[in-house]
């Protein structure tokens, strides 16, 4: 078979790729800086013949132009599996809504039981000599979505970096209907947050509890981007990866010669990832590196897979903490804020790994609209507020304040291991608070 011949037919434009969309369609975009861009505003300039569009993405990082094109929700509806990047213009009925999941479910809910999709899109790297596509940046579920799909169509951007391995990181023309390609436009970048003194002091409480060889998995916000940093500059050495988003604190690790993955049990060696979001010298890192390979999701998140690694350090932020041990990553009330993402699948994976410890980081306050200062750790949480980790999962939660351990506790323990890591402002009132609720004994602290 000649794959540039295959190549060649396959080639068309934008707007002729787009031409098979009809009304009352299912169109699926790729995973975050994978999703469609130039084929995203082919569509848009449809906007007038079609009807009743739902448009399927995940962190969807490049411009919605369908959205943007249709105010009335008409002519293009917006779904997505996770909130971020362009995605939180649109939440709170403004056009998008959220699909509900934990996030190694999303590969098969993809092919046993989301409405199947009419067209899947993705941007990816130029084919190789062999007929192959990356996926690069991203493949928690494409190759699902691949399978689900009557058309596919990919972008060529060469901007998007070349993943080397794993599975189901990459896509042969043979499965593909349609190439596009584009004016290679840089790919999305995440600027890495920057850490405030608090969140450097929570990252300081987790940094005693890691050792040589444990494996990581960073979630995304300053409290991780600290951690990364003072990993870094410590005397750890030997650490492993394996994570869902790769982010530049890996990076930063990596380049202080930090990570080896000498000690993992599987993927020995390689620092495993199933998408990537940062900077552009993050996307050249991860291009042809034979060291950093890519699995779909539900492999990196599977809490069985993250069980049979041992020292298993998972380290995610959240919004509020209530009493019990319930965590809210996802909502303020019924305002969404993002999704279940991967959270509980490393909360629940990480617990069970040999030597495996599971953090929920966070502030012990903020500063609400009107100027206020508020307690993140809640009585209840707010009425309307998602809970993304229940108590019985629920491991260890940090603040600037110190670590409470969930495991094993029974409420009143709970709720005074919270109390005790709490901004000293709120103590007081939570401890009224868990006299009412029948969940503090006078011989707590």
């Amino acid at each position: 078979m000649n794959f540039m011949d295959e190549y060649k037919k396959k080639l068309v434009t934008a707007d002729e790729a787009v031409k098979v969309i009809k009304s009352g369609d299912w169109v699926e975009h790729a995973f975050g800086v994978n999703g469609a861009n130039e084929l995203d505003a082919a569509l848009a300039r449809r906007k007038d013949e079609l009807r009743d569009i739902k448009i399927r993405v995940d962190i969807g990082a490049w411009p919605h132009y369908t959205l943007e094109a249709d105010q009335t929700g008409e002519h293009f509806i917006w779904n997505s599996w996770h909130v971020a990047g362009q995605d939180k213009k649109y939440i709170n009925g403004k056009g998008l809504y959220y699909v509900p999941m934990k996030f190694h479910e999303c590969p098969v809910m993809t092919r046993n039981d989301a409405v199947p999709n009419n067209v899947f899109m993705a941007t990816v790297s130029p084919m190789d000599k062999h007929g192959y596509f990356s996926f690069g940046a991203g493949c928690p579920s494409a190759t699902a979505a691949v399978e689900n799909a009557e058309y596919v169509m990919l972008e060529i951007n060469t901007n998007m970096p070349r993943v080397l391995g794993g599975s189901q990181e990459c896509i042969h023309i043979s499965q593909v209907d349609y190439v596009v390609e584009t004016s290679n436009p840089p790919l999305p970048t995440l600027p890495a947050a920057n850490p405030n003194e608090v969140e450097k002091k929570i990252a300081s409480n987790i940094i005693e509890r890691l050792y040589d060889g444990c494996c990581l998995q960073l979630g995304i916000g300053g409290i991780p981007n600290a951690i990364g940093t003072m990993v870094a500059e410590s005397d750890l050495k030997d650490l492993g990866v394996h994570t869902e988003m790769y982010v530049d604190a890996y990076l930063e690790m990596t380049k202080a010669g930090r990570i080896s993955g000498a000690k993992k049990n599987i993927d020995k060696y390689k620092q495993v990832f199933s998408f990537a979001m940062g900077s552009r010298e993050l996307y050249d890192f991860i291009d042809d590196n034979p060291g950093v390979i890519a699995y779909s999701v539900d492999y990196t998140n599977s809490p069985i897979v993250v069980a049979s690694i041992d020292n298993f350090v998972s380290i995610n932020a959240c919004i509020e903490v209530d009493l019990f041990g319930q965590v809210c990553a996802e909502s303020v009330g019924t305002k969404h804020i993002s999704g279940t993402g991967g959270q509980l699948d490393f909360v629940e994976g990480a617990y069970k790994s040999k030597g495996g410890q599971s953090f929920i980081a966070m502030t012990s306050t903020f500063t609400s609209k009107d100027g206020k200062l508020a307690s993140r750790i809640k009585p209840i949480l707010t009425p309307g507020s998602i809970v993304t980790d229940p108590r019985t999962a629920t491991h260890m939660v940090a603040t600037e304040y110190g670590i409470a351990n969930m495991k094993g506790k029974s409420t009143w323990e709970r709720a005074e291991a919270l109390i005790a890591i709490a901004h000293p402002d709120f103590k007081d009132e939570l401890i009224k608070q868990a006299e009412e609720m029948h969940i503090w004994r006078k011989s707590n602290r």
